[in-house]
């Protein structure tokens, strides 16, 4: 039972983050774009980034939603919170030039913070993984006495 809470609490705070940034990035749209082409990682793909990224965030959600998607979504959500930390931490480490491209409250944190939250959210995705998932337990091996 405290399995099953656990993972419904973490997936639902993902799908509150992706619902959240999704459509942050869709109502101020023509800003996300604007700053995903000063990006100097992405600015190539600004156009197609601009409008698949929310578009993926608001899929992933909708996995998260329904139990029988739900170990997708989990997937899912851990290939992009890893792909996301990996240009916050290229973006801190590799660039003097620093545009936010999200939107709401999130913008308002730095890159160091904004690192820490997305590797939290890794790890969450990763625990409602390994808690979806049908991993035998290793059993015990017992030793008869003599």
């Amino acid at each position: 039972m405290k399995k099953k809470v656990i993972t419904e609490v973490i997936a639902s705070l993902l799908v509150i983050l992706f619902i959240y940034t999704g459509l942050m990035k869709l109502t101020d749209y023509n800003v996300f774009k604007l700053q995903l082409s000063k990006s100097p990682f992405i600015t190539a793909y600004a156009g197609i980034l601009s409008w698949s990224l929310p578009v993926i965030e608001l899929t992933v959600a909708s996995l998260l939603v329904y139990s029988k998607t739900r170990l997708k979504g989990f997937y899912a959500s851990f290939f992009l919170m890893i792909m996301f930390t990996a240009y916050v931490y290229a973006m801190l480490n590799h660039s003097d030039y620093l545009p936010c491209s999200c939107g709401g409250v999130i913008s308002s944190m730095s890159w160091q913070q904004h690192l820490v939250f997305n590797s939290i959210f890794v790890l969450l995705s990763l625990a409602g993984i390994v808690l979806l998932s049908d991993i035998p337990k290793a059993k015990s091996i017992m030793v008869k006495p003599i």
